[in-house]
């Protein structure tokens, strides 16, 4: 974008500037106060560390001054950059366009937001002398502010949106503002354009059947590609804050449908999203009707003494409960082994999911619960919040400043449909496992009447974490290998919570680090870890072969309603197209 073809903004004036330093005094301020109201008195601040870190951000201010009026002010042809060592010279994808740094105004107010940022962030770290979750509060809460003041968020300070402003004549804005409207009327903010997926035709489309229904999910059958299959079945549980095609998006992507071509026979679970029927379920119920039903069903239905399983985020926590409870029953082999995807069981290292199970959220998950079931679309608001920066402002800039329609993308499509959940559940969820940490504390929780401790889990594990999840941080994935008895594999993948899981072969993406032999601790298996690139789904296949690599013919029950239990309609199922 060339110089002259940008809206020419003028100097600030002293008045203007004046009200800036007020801003920021009173963002400072604000942040006083809150440290000072955690702790019940005076600002828990190291008085030589903030005065280290005013004078450095004043001196930095007066260095960004002076080298924007040595270099002429708004009349240079190009801003001298910021030396290498400065926050102000910070890479920043939100100021990707050249306008941010070949325009001399865009160019001021980049480096004046990266080191306003850099100031509040260093300050937010300095108090001192409160709980950590308070600080870690504080400095979220810090984060969230400075994602949404950036100037990139504003019409007037972003070059990209006064270029397009000038170039459609402002359509831009009207369209965006259209898209803006449509998403309060609908209360979720929209990331892909919807209309170009259907269940069961470009998404969620791998071939099966329904061939069991409860109250509380439906049992899909997927109908197998191979003319022989691993004797032992694979029955995967999805977690029910999601639909479950996460594993199942478009063919090429299809976790289901891979699985299904490398000879498995693949079962799996799809919950019904949450209505006022459900308002008195609980955790229970997930494992006992849930889980450890559907574990029979399959067992009943191939007559084979176990089932490999999965289960992802929630439902592998709920999968560890399952195991404990079988375990304290003397059932423990009814399941072959347990794959965990990104799931968690011991919640002291959660991240900052953590930060929404105090008291005040707590009151706000039961006003907004008043019909005995949350509404998928808080769930939906309080990830993206995790991910403010890439879900909401990105968003926010490109479809509503920019104008710019929405494109298919099959990942984005799924994380907005929402699924409601069982109020009582969800509380419980919160406040024994998140805030509690009973799940770890042998005896502490019991299923119908029988307490479970998981160190008596003897299934051998597969247990997957994700490099950069920021919903089940590796340090929290890590620490299940820490409470199970039995034989765990443990693997780190590239990516994310869902990037790092749906990471199909053919892809070539990403890559991930394991280790042959078990390690004691993290630190060990990041030191002695292999790094392997691409797929790590090849991985788990040989490791579940390892466990029993028998193969019988596909016939009979093998085919989906071929056995004792008869097709009840076509996959993806209704319980999934529920709204």
């Amino acid at each position: 974008m060339a110089q002259n073809d940008i809206l020419e903004p003028r100097l600030p004036t002293l008045t203007e500037m004046q009200q800036w330093t007020q801003v920021i005094g009173r963002a400072q301020q604000l942040m006083l106060e809150q440290a000072a109201g955690v702790t019940g008195q005076t600002p828990p601040f190291d008085p030589e560390i903030v005065a280290r870190i005013q004078s450095s951000f004043a001196d930095e201010g007066l260095a960004l001054w002076q080298r924007f009026l040595d270099s002429g002010g708004l009349l240079r042809d190009r801003p001298e950059p910021a030396p290498a060592d400065s926050p102000a010279a910070r890479k920043d994808r939100r100021f990707a366009d050249p306008a941010w740094t070949e325009h001399p105004f865009y160019d001021l107010i980049r480096q004046s937001y990266l080191l306003l940022s850099d100031y509040l962030m260093k300050m937010a770290d300095a108090v001192d002398g409160v709980d950590p979750k308070q600080k870690a509060k504080l400095r979220f809460a810090t984060t969230g502010l400075l994602d949404a003041i950036s100037p990139s968020n504003f019409p007037l300070t972003n070059p990209q949106v006064v270029q397009k402003t000038i170039e459609s004549g402002g359509e831009n804005l009207v369209k965006g503002l259209n898209h803006m409207l449509a998403d309060m009327e609908k209360g979720q903010l929209t990331h892909t354009d919807g209309t170009a997926f259907e269940l069961g035709r470009n998404i969620a489309s791998t071939p099966g059947k329904v061939i069991h229904e409860t109250p509380l999910y439906q049992l899909i059958h997927y109908a197998p590609s191979t003319e022989e299959v691993l004797a032992t079945p694979l029955l995967i549980f999805p977690p029910w804050i999601n639909r479950f095609y996460i594993l199942d998006l478009s063919p090429e992507k299809s976790f289901v449908k891979w699985a299904v071509d490398q000879g498995l026979s693949v079962f799996l679970v799809s919950w019904k999203s949450a209505d006022a029927s459900m308002k008195d379920l609980v955790w229970d119920d997930y494992i006992l009707n849930g889980q450890i039903d559907a574990i029979d069903t399959v067992r009943d239905l191939l007559g084979v003494e176990s089932v490999h399983t999965i289960g992802y985020c929630v439902a592998g926590t709920t999968l560890a409960a399952t195991l404990a409870l079988l375990a304290a029953r003397g059932e423990a082999d009814r399941v072959a082994s347990a794959t965990f995807f990104t799931a968690q069981v011991d919640f002291s290292q959660a991240g900052d999911l953590t930060l929404f199970v105090d008291d005040e959220q707590m009151k706000l998950v039961e006003q907004l619960s008043a019909g005995g079931f949350l509404d998928g679309r808080y769930m939906a608001a309080t990830f993206n919040l995790l991910r403010g920066r890439d879900l909401i402002w990105n968003y926010v800039v490109n479809n509503y400043l920019l104008g710019q329609d929405y494109p298919p993308f099959d990942l984005l499509y799924w994380n907005g449909d929402t699924t409601n959940l069982p109020a009582r559940w969800h509380r419980d969820y919160l406040t024994q496992l998140y805030r509690d940490n009973l799940l770890v504390v042998p005896g502490a929780i019991s299923v119908a009447g029988t307490s479970i401790d998981l160190g008596q889990v003897k299934t051998p594990a597969y247990v997957q974490a994700g490099r950069e999840d920021h919903i089940a941080p590796l340090e929290s994935v890590w620490k299940l290998t820490e409470h199970f008895a039995g034989p765990t594999r443990f693997l780190l993948a590239g990516s994310g919570h869902i990037a790092g899981v749906v990471n199909p072969p053919a892809a070539m993406k990403y890559q991930y680090w394991s280790c042959d032999a078990p390690q004691p601790t993290l630190e060990a298996f990041l030191s002695a870890a292999k790094e392997t690139k691409g797929s790590w789904w090849p991985d788990w296949r040989a490791w579940i072969e390892s466990i029993d690599s028998r193969a019988v013919r596909v016939k009979g029950a093998r085919v989906p309603g071929g056995g004792r239990l008869k097709a009840i309609e076509d996959a993806p199922g209704r319980y999934v197209k529920s709204r």
